[in-house]
């Protein structure tokens, strides 16, 4: 057993890699890059007094390498995982992700209370406006991936194969306006005779090429995407006679080439295109995310700081945050009007879109200028984030303690003091979810409404939730816990379910209208969606599960590649190619890219993770998944 100090540890780091020193912060180290053993293998432990552990591996009889293995450092990270990092800090410190800090408890509490604690919210917000100023001051860099064949960092290792061609398939994706790429378009499907809208850039598909291009070093394709998005929002938008709000993102747009007059015009779509006429409300809120994303990356702050993006954020709050009759915090939302696009139940209060809305309200409150009419925005979004994390935390979360509240309900409760406060009838909850529950577990379940609660687990929601600390540290454990306990419903042979159960029957009838794409475990209806990839290890890694995620990749690389990049699987396990998938999907491409590269380089969590208060740090533990 060798024991190493923090400065010896970057003395020897120092000197093995030639590098200049440096401090130890995770977004300056470009040890991480590599999946050096001292910091990534099973083998590791963090002590106390700040100091590592290091354990000979056993496998390779004690031989301390990287490409010692079969296959070298990619190969070498099948074993790998990221011991007991605490991903949580302050807002201040989100991106200066210190190693120094890293350390576990002596005393580790293995009960804990996941329910809300106003008190901790109330010094957040109150803390709020101090971060502020010094929140972006930290940012996580993108590079040249060392699997990218754009790459000569580190080019001494070789790159896997589902690796380059994934990189090669999500570049012939790429679309170009007046010779400058502007995004890639939905799916590069060439043998199929309908092309439909799959030629189009959706702006939600594109979120995970653009953090793609971000981590390999290319910002400028990113930059080019929010630009045009941003001129496309200036545009009139109507439905039939209709008007649609003023800061209303486009669901997509084409590039339309005239090769006779040699023109490009861009025709986009806000939801008058699109099956049921629903406009796309999760659109605003991923280009905020992606405009935070790009800052985060590249450093550059002049970008969202320009008089355009300033007008476009307050377009897109000023449409979410109106009043209206709502005695909720949660945005009502219409059927199909995110990435569950068509008729599947989730009207009302979807959990997709409030993780989202509470995000993208997170990262324009620090992108917002504070001159008089940034301020006045500033001050509606913290209150907002008060009443909306309070609303989640308290009535979406599920455990088995919470089940077994409601199943004890008593109803048609009167006044203030009333503990049903939605009128949730027992009776309701469905007899799937009494043995899915496990003790140890939890989620935020998929829509809560009066007398409605749709008890069904949605995979973006829940990781989005994580990634935006609108889970608390507790609630975000709970939710890795029971992704650990019942991988095989929500995971299988495909990572991961886009929503569970599936519909069937009499319910499929009368929830999706008979939706002959949506039966029972295809397309949104408990079909398996590669592009949940990304978001599930972000979320990992933020828990500090990455092993979670090794597991999801590695059954994702044996199929991906040998099926041409579906779209989505079916089936209650994930086994079988989706009926109506389009090859190429490029966000299937792009989803597996960025989880490979942030599990590569966590330090690039920061473009997409957004931190809670210290007061809401959890304890560390290891999951039940942890092996040494």
């Amino acid at each position: 057993m060798h024991i190493f100090s923090l400065s010896s540890l970057f003395a020897h780091f120092d000197r093995w890699y030639n590098a200049p020193a440096i401090s130890p912060t995770v977004s300056n180290l470009p040890i991480f890059s590599l999946s050096v053993e001292y910091l990534f293998r099973s083998d590791i432990s963090i002590c106390l007094e700040e100091k590592f552990v290091l354990r000979k591996h056993i496998m390779d009889g004690g031989k301390g390498n990287v490409d010692g293995t079969k296959g070298g450092m990619r190969d070498g990270w099948k074993r790998s995982g990221l011991s007991n990092v605490n991903s949580h800090c302050s807002l201040a410190e989100m991106d200066g992700y210190d190693i120094s800090k890293l350390r576990i408890k002596s005393k580790l509490n293995s009960e804990r209370q996941r329910s809300y604690d106003e008190r901790s919210l109330s010094e957040l917000t109150s803390g709020l406006s101090k971060c502020l100023e010094g929140y972006e001051c930290m940012y996580s860099p993108g590079r040249a991936s060392a699997y990218s064949p754009g790459s000569c960092e580190w080019n001494s290792f070789e790159p896997h194969p589902i690796f380059v061609d994934a990189w090669e398939s999500l570049r012939r994706c790429l679309v170009n306006f007046r010779g400058q790429p502007v995004g890639t378009i939905a799916a590069c499907d060439h043998a199929s005779e309908e092309v439909l809208n799959y030629d189009q850039v959706f702006v939600r598909d594109f979120v995970p090429s653009a953090m793609a291009f971000l981590m390999n070093g290319e910002p400028d394709i990113v930059k080019n995407f929010l630009l045009k998005t941003l001129q496309l929002q200036g545009w009139e938008k109507k439905v039939d006679r209709f008007k649609l709000g003023e800061g209303a993102m486009p669901a997509s747009f084409k590039v339309l080439h005239d090769p006779v007059r040699k023109t490009d015009t861009i025709a986009a779509d806000f939801g008058e295109s699109a099956i049921g006429r629903v406009a796309p409300v999760d659109s605003g809120f991923w280009w905020i995310i992606l405009l935070r994303a790009y800052t985060k990356s590249t450093g550059d702050l002049s970008l969202a700081e320009t008089p355009d993006c300033q007008r476009g954020m307050k377009l897109i709050l000023t449409l979410c945050l109106s009043e209206g009759f709502d005695t909720f915090p949660t945005l009502l939302c219409a059927d199909g009007c995110s990435m569950i696009d068509r008729r599947m139940g989730i009207y009302g209060y979807p959990i997709e879109i409030q993780a989202l809305f509470f995000m993208a309200l997170r990262s324009a409150l620090v992108m917002l200028k504070h001159d008089e009419e940034g301020r006045d925005f500033i001050e509606r979004i913290v209150r907002r984030l008060h009443a909306l994390s309070f609303h989640m935390r308290s009535y979406f979360w599920l455990d088995f303690q919470q089940l077994n509240d409601i199943y004890r309900y008593k109803t048609e409760e009167y006044s203030h003091t009333a503990v049903n406060k939605f009128n949730v009838i027992p009776d309701s909850i469905p007899d799937w979810l009494f043995d899915f529950m496990p003790g140890r577990g939890g989620y935020f379940v998929g829509n809560v409404s009066p007398a409605r609660m749709d008890f069904r687990w949605f995979a973006l929601g829940n990781c989005v939730a994580i990634l935006s600390s609108l889970a608390t540290p507790d609630q975000s454990s709970a939710i890795m816990d029971l992704l650990e306990a019942r991988w095989d419903e929500l995971v299988g042979e495909m990572p991961i379910k886009i929503c569970y159960p599936a519909l069937d029957c009499h319910e499929w009838r009368i929830v999706t209208g008979c939706d002959p794409k949506n039966t029972r475990w295809s397309y949104h209806n408990g079909g398996s969606w590669p592009v949940l990839l990304w978001l599930l290890t972000a979320a990992c890694i933020k828990t500090g599960r990455p092993q979670i995620a090794r597991r999801a990749i590695d059954i994702a690389e044996s199929r991906l590649l040998k099926d041409s990049w579906p779209e989505y699987y079916d089936g209650k396990l994930g086994r079988y190619i989706g009926k109506q998938a389009r090859k190429y999907q490029t966000w299937s491409i792009a989803g597996y890219l960025v989880a490979k590269m942030m599990l590569e380089d966590p330090s690039t969590l920061g473009m997409i993770s957004l931190e809670e208060d210290k007061l809401m740090k959890p304890i560390i533990r290891r999951s039940s998944s942890w092996t040494c």
